[in-house]
């Protein structure tokens, strides 16, 4: 068998583009991924073809193979770019491989280690009784596990005070309406300061947090080792990591109790795969980051059906309405769990018509100033 062509699709997913790769072969046999980053879309679909005319005429089963190829070859390695573009086309051969052997691509890790996987759902709502309506929604609905990025800049402009106040009132909102048992997870996408996220992680720490997300930027390690040694509440973060190597610092420092590897930017399946077995050995979990279409989902529920350390996963819940008529296949959430893909390889297939319904929208994320100006992160 070998790859004859590759194929992008930029498709417009709401809050952003989704960038996909379709590979095919001479045998008929066509694998599908995603390598979708915020803003960054044309940049990405030609960052995933400069790997085409390497890739024709080699075997697309020999993926560890091609991967290292990819990656190294290149000479230049790391960041969003290349790895999301490798981790599309990898995404894509699993695909391929598990189609050709009929089997789902979890059975070629492993195996599955678990019946079912666990999802939890986004919250949404500017105020804490909307959020709290939300949130009593998802778990009217099944879901035992909600995530919520409460500190929030209305105008734009971020006031640490009272953007911490609002946001912890939200927190508690969310508490209250859920009750005890339901866990509430905490993303601050590295909107915060180092001082801010203690003071966060201090107020909320009452209020028992699954985990607080990403309360510290990725570049710094020490200020993340400086937040870990004075908070209670457990700390989470990886999405904006890349590789196994981009993951060595935190997980052999034990600065976290959960990593948050994102399958279409950190090198693809078996990169996350091995990023997981480098965990456990230091008893970490595993909660992928997700927020991107059907085919990260379906790719990341595979992961987490075949690795033991991979306790819960993001998704997305029905954002844009039409997502799930992009693609043939797919999973049913039912009581906050998916059960295990029964397909070969992915399990999804591209509708190429609704796809061609929401062409490629120029996009750019929000954002946020201090009230000085200047630019804050967000």
């Amino acid at each position: 068998m070998k790859i004859t062509q590759l194929r992008t699709f930029i498709v417009d997913g709401g809050s952003s583009n989704w960038v996909f790769v379709k590979v095919y072969t001479d045998e008929g046999l066509v694998g599908l991924g995603e390598g979708t980053i915020a803003s960054k879309a044309q940049t990405m679909a030609a960052a995933i073809m400069e790997h085409e005319r390497y890739l024709i005429g080699k075997d697309p089963r020999q993926i560890e193979r091609l991967w290292q190829a990819m990656y190294r070859y290149a000479r230049w390695r790391g960041g969003p770019i290349l790895n999301s573009a490798i981790s599309a086309i990898e995404i894509a051969l699993w695909d391929i491989l598990g189609k050709s052997l009929g089997v789902p691509i979890y059975q070629l890790l492993g195996g599955a280690c678990r019946d079912r996987v666990r999802m939890y759902a986004h919250l949404g709502g500017q105020s804490p009784e909307e959020i709290a309506e939300r949130a009593r929604a998802l778990v009217e609905a099944g879901y035992t596990a909600l995530k919520m990025g409460p500190f929030v800049a209305p105008d734009g402009i971020v006031r640490p005070s009272p953007g911490i106040r609002e946001g912890v009132a939200k927190v508690r909102a969310v508490r209250e309406a859920v009750g005890p048992d339901v866990d509430v997870l905490l993303d601050a996408h590295g909107q915060l300061t180092p001082v801010m996220a203690l003071e966060v992680a201090e107020r909320v720490a009452e209020l028992r947090p699954y985990f607080l997300e990403e309360a510290t930027q990725p570049e710094d390690v020490d200020g993340l080792a400086w937040l870990a040694e004075r908070v209670k509440v457990p700390l989470a973060t990886g999405e904006r990591l890349f590789t196994k190597y981009g993951f060595v610092p935190i997980v052999d420092r034990h600065l976290v109790n959960y990593i948050q590897p994102d399958i279409v930017h950190c090198g693809g399946i078996l990169e996350l795969k091995k990023i997981a077995a480098m965990a456990e050995a230091h008893s970490i979990d595993v909660a992928p980051h997700n927020p991107q279409s059907e085919i990260s989902t379906m790719a990341s529920i595979h992961l987490n059906a075949c690795t033991p350390n991979a306790v819960i996963l993001e998704h997305v819940h029905a954002s844009p309405p039409w997502r799930y008529d992009l693609f043939d296949g797919g999973y049913v959430v039912e009581n906050g769990y998916v059960d295990l893909p029964s397909k070969p390889g992915l399990g999804l297939e591209l509708n190429e018509a609704e796809a061609a319904k929401h062409p490629y929208r120029a996009d750019l994320r929000t954002m946020w100033v201090w009230e000085d100006g200047g630019v804050a992160d967000n």
